[in-house]
């Protein structure tokens, strides 16, 4: 039997967006914490064990208040609520949804969803050069272009430039048809994807016409000086040391840098080091250069992504310990 209740007064328009489709974000709630809530005409009522009502009721709560903000309600929300409960840090999405970066060309606005994306914005208006490193669906690359374009629409730099190594994912594409552009397209399009839902596309294609924005492929990059520009380096964890060191020394006055990349997905060739991460071991001590590490926590794609990187997380973890205990073993036998 229940030995602990307690209500929350709830707004009815807001009620449906907190409780979800078919109540599913109330009954995570319930799983979660080992509660019942019912809604009792306008307030939500709340039993159970004391510590897990005290949670539950601070989560829904926290939901409300998005709510009535203006927010849509979505299960990642309601999982990043929780997991700050455990953890005994409140209010944690109240706080990040204050920081606005900009509007999508339809009106959505694009806020930092994680504390690890709060770190990240803060760190990228705080410092020259910043690596955002972390798994898939972090928003790393999705965040920097939106800090770009705000940037470049607030006339803070004169161009955006946008690059990335032209490598295959683990296939052998062949010949591609077409001009150069055409053939490094593919390879690009996730920056332009971006681009069309921020800036929208005629106004990103009339600033590529006049040379504001560029997107190309790394190797454009050598020999130029880039300044008063924001510099967006995407999936760096496919640079070679030499083609990272390059890139870090194009840097001209009143320029930007963001570096982005996920050390668990290189591209490369087996054998080749990644530029990225012998220039987290070279640079991490150089003022104005920031390390941004975020992780599965941070993941904004359907939740189901965020149990894949974990998962992948935990087995790699597990591999990289067998194959050190090999190593040891094997010299030690050696000895």
């Amino acid at each position: 039997m229940a030995d602990f209740s307690q209500e929350v007064h709830a707004p009815a328009m807001h009620m449906q967006n907190v409780f979800g489709q078919f109540d599913k974000n109330i009954k995570k709630l319930e799983r979660q914490f080992g509660v019942s809530i019912v809604d009792r005409e306008g307030s939500i009522r709340i039993s159970g064990k004391q510590d897990g009502v005290k949670r539950a009721s601070a989560v829904i709560n926290e939901l409300l208040e998005l709510s009535i903000r203006g927010n849509m309600i979505e299960e990642q929300n309601v999982d990043y609520a929780i997991a700050m409960s455990i953890e005994e840090n409140q209010d944690v999405l109240l706080e990040i949804d204050k920081d606005c970066v900009c509007h999508t060309v339809s009106g959505k606005p694009i806020k930092p969803k994680t504390l690890g994306q709060k770190q990240y914005l803060d760190a990228i208006r705080n410092n020259m050069v910043v690596f955002g490193l972390g798994p898939a669906g972090t928003g790393k690359t999705y965040l920097a272009m939106a800090m770009a374009i705000t940037a470049f629409k607030n006339q803070e730099v004169e161009r955006i430039i946008l690059t990335r190594p032209a490598i295959e994912a683990g296939e052998k594409l062949g010949f591609l048809p077409g001009d150069l552009q055409s053939k490094v397209d593919p390879y690009l399009r996730p920056l332009y994807d971006a681009l069309y839902q921020i800036m929208g596309a005629e106004t990103f294609l009339k600033n590529m016409e006049k040379g504001l924005i560029e997107v190309a492929p790394l190797a454009y990059m050598r020999g130029r000086t880039l300044d008063n520009a924001y510099i967006i380096l995407d999936e760096a964890q496919n640079t070679t040391p030499a083609q990272m060191k390059m890139f870090l020394t194009r840097i001209g006055f009143g320029s930007k840098v963001i570096v982005t990349g996920d050390a668990s997905q290189k591209d490369l060739a087996a054998g080749v080091q990644s530029g990225l991460d012998i220039a987290q071991k070279v640079l991490r001590n150089i003022e104005g250069i920031a390390f941004c590490k975020m992780t599965s926590k941070d993941v904004v794609r359907h939740p189901l992504v965020q149990r894949i990187v974990k998962a992948y997380e935990i087995y790699e973890a597990k591999e990289n310990s067998s194959s050190k205990q090999k190593n040891r073993k094997n010299n030690y036998e050696r000895k």
